[in-house]
């Protein structure tokens, strides 16, 4: 893979405007490249000395005399100077002026200066950030061990007349000791010293005197929290002295710690792939320009601070020590183990896996075709109401199968595009499933519901089973009561982590006025709203079982009332839940656009429920009223996808796309809104 690529592969996507801008300097490059062939083609000299430097208008930049020495051994200079702001400027001055590409070569080195000023800039604010947050960090770990001292030496124990006297920093540290949590993070904190006495010992009730300013906050979101704050209660409460709190004080602190670490790492790679971009751009410039630049200019970037700070070092290497002696029982590779999760890489069982069940997903197709056409089920006696009863129930995998290999393909896009999905959808890492994994559950259910679908018409018509009704009727059943399983099971299979987060969301869109809205959140609820019909099949299932009409291998379902009813309300559901959830968010954070937003699901639920009573009751009024908010809620939700989320027709840009987009064929997303379109059609026509 070439460095250009690499180097973009591995870029921090949340990052990737303060990167260097590789691509924009070779491209300079080129074009000095070409200037000097076409020179050389012509004849002219390639370079020619010059003890000033003659800036063009561009560079803004003044001229400068340099002595014959630097002439003879440099080609270039570079010297740093403190700007208003109090960071380094760096300036590039070309002591040989080449004839040819000149005006290349001195915006080559202004756009370097700029990106390098600009990496630099960036650093070391997210270095002073990280500093900020270590402090943090080290006043919650001292009330951590202040915690675990009052456990373990309960107040009971102590008399007014006597003081036990605690060595707080052996606590901190067993390797280090005389040191505070503070100096073990690399953080300069200056000392309490008072009557010459050592303040690094303090009695058990001074240590701990730091747990009165300390409450424990219930920041999970909860339905009764939300209540309360409906009601304007506090969520604190007292912090008491229990196991389990310590417990929960730990599990919070460690994800703490995980996720400081984790920034960590980013910058430390942040750090090198800057430095290395600006090696290989200049070795690619002496090469070209025949020059040896490279050497002086290193130079500049190892003084500078992007890489001669050691502050990142000493934060993770103090990390590491605090958290496998705190949070890992001085277990270093178990510590490790968590600072840095291994991330999930696509395994050729994976793949090979995927193909066997998308080749029997094809071939078992293929059988139900023949299978159904070589016995002619359709058009023998009393077959076709049986396969009109069996669809309803076998549908349901197909939609949920066909939903997942879209989500497959949303993932393969997202990674090509570097889309960090893991970060946005808060995945906890190294856990996130790649397209080859979700390829793999969706072709596996499909084979499962395919070969259920064909023992099950086997069971049928074979004269050797086809009394066996009941349990012929069953085997739908026994699939989904399988798939609920696996999708409940607590033990770490098939991707324990994702399945429940996959249920915690879920049970969020169900209760959704009662949780702070997450992204993750909306977007399963914005799938939901196009598997209205799957929702429906569940609710036949448990219609068809539930009320016994599989013995009969009659539905009853749709004569009755109480169906009828829920037919309304499961298709209403998913659209009720993104209404609420837009309410929410118009109430928390005052944006009119999720109030509009809200308007257009609720535009949509009128819809529905009108478009479902004109199909179970069709009658003249039913339909025109079907008909005139279908048409506004499609209007509205097509106005809405396209301009406000799509960006069609924004203002600001000179196309009729918004300026800044990710994919760089515009082709896509005017597909995207056709398709957008047209499945809003589909949704909302009576």
């Amino acid at each position: 893979m070439k460095f250009g690529k690499e180097y973009v592969s591995q870029m921090i996507p949340e990052w990737q405007q303060a990167y260097m801008d590789y691509a924009c300097l070779k491209n300079i490059l080129r074009e000095i490249q070409t200037s000097q062939k076409r020179a050389e083609r012509q004849g002219v000299v390639k370079h020619k000395l010059s003890g000033r430097r003659n800036f063009s208008g561009l560079t803004k930049r003044y001229s400068r005399t340099f002595s014959s020495r630097d002439l003879e051994n440099h080609d270039i200079l570079v010297h740093a100077t403190i700007g208003d702001d109090g960071f380094e400027k760096y300036e590039t001055t070309i002591l040989k002026v080449a004839e040819v590409g000149r005006e290349s070569e001195l915006v080559f080195f202004k756009t370097l200066d700029l990106e390098f000023d600009k990496v630099n800039r960036f650093y070391r604010s997210k270095v002073e950030e990280l500093v900020k947050e270590a402090v943090v960090l080290n006043r919650q770990m001292d009330a951590l061990i202040a915690f675990r001292i009052k456990l373990d030496q309960p107040s009971s124990s102590w008399s007014c007349s006597e003081t036990v006297s605690v060595d707080i920093n052996a606590l901190d540290s067993k390797e280090q000791k005389g040191k505070t949590l503070a100096e073990e993070m690399g953080i300069k904190v200056e000392e309490n010293v008072s009557n010459g006495t050592d303040s690094t010992k303090e009695t058990v009730p001074e240590a701990l005197s730091v747990l009165d300013r300390i409450r424990l906050n219930k920041n999970q979101e909860n339905p009764l929290s939300t209540i309360r704050n409906v009601l304007k209660l506090s969520n604190r409460e007292d912090l008491k002295f229990t196991r389990e709190n310590l417990k929960k004080i730990e599990d919070r602190l460690k994800n703490v710690f995980i996720e400081f670490y984790r920034k960590l790492r980013h910058l430390k790679n942040y750090s090198f792939l800057n430095t290395l971009a600006i090696s290989k751009i200049m070795k690619k410039y002496d090469k070209i320009a025949s020059r040896n630049a490279a050497k002086i200019y290193m130079e500049m970037v190892d003084k500078s601070y992007l890489t001669s700070s050691d502050e990142i070092n000493k934060l993770m290497l103090r990390v590491e020590s605090i958290f496998v002696e705190h949070f890992a029982s001085s277990n270093r590779s178990k510590g490790m183990n968590l600072l840095r999760p291994k991330v999930m890489k696509e395994k050729h069982r994976i793949t090979f896996s995927s193909g066997f069940f998308v080749g029997c997903t094809v071939s078992l197709v293929i059988a139900l075709g023949l299978f159904i056409h070589a016995r002619n089920i359709m058009g023998a006696a009393g077959q076709k109401l049986y396969m009109e009863t069996m669809f309803p129930l076998y549908s349901l995998f197909a939609f949920v199968v066909l939903h997942m290999i879209m989500y497959a393909s949303n993932i393969y896009f997202w990674k090509r595009y570097r889309v960090n999905y893991p970060f946005i959808f808060e995945f906890k890492e190294g856990t996130e499933l790649g397209y080859g994994h979700v390829l793999l559950l969706s072709f596996g259910l499909g084979t499962l519901a395919l070969s259920a679908v064909l023992v099950n018409l086997d069971m049928e018509m074979d004269p050797n089973t086809n009394n066996y009704k009941t349990i012929t009727e069953l085997v739908p059943l026994f699939v989904v009561a399988v798939v609920i399983a696996i999708s409940v099971c607590p033990f770490n299979i098939f991707y324990r982590s994702s399945r429940f987060f996959f249920l915690i969301v879920l049970f969020r869109c169900i209760a959704a006025p009662f949780y702070k809205v997450n992204l993750a959140d909306f977007f399963l609820a914005d799938q939901l709203t196009s598997q209205v019909q799957a929702l429906r099949s569940l609710e036949f299932y448990i219609c068809y079982y539930g009320w016994g009409d599989f013995k009969q291998r009659q539905s009853t379902c749709k004569s009755s009332d109480v169906y009828s009813t829920f037919y309304f309300i499961v298709a209403v559901i998913p659209y009720w839940s993104r209404f609420l959830q837009c309410a929410r968010k118009l109430i928390e954070e005052k944006d009119l656009s999720q109030g509009f937003n809200a308007l257009k699901y609720l535009l949509t639920i009128v819809a529905v429920c009108l478009r479902t009573a004109f199909s179970i009751n069709r009658g003249n009024n039913w339909k025109l009223a079907a008909w005139v908010f279908s048409g506004l809620a499609t209007f509205y939700g097509t106005y809405w996808d396209i301009v406000y989320d799509w960006g069609l027709l924004h203002r600001p840009s000179k196309s009729w796309l918004r300026e800044k987009l990710l994919v760089p064929h515009k082709s896509v997303y005017y597909v995207a809104m056709v398709r957008t379109r047209k499945i809003n059609r589909t949704i909302y026509k009576p």
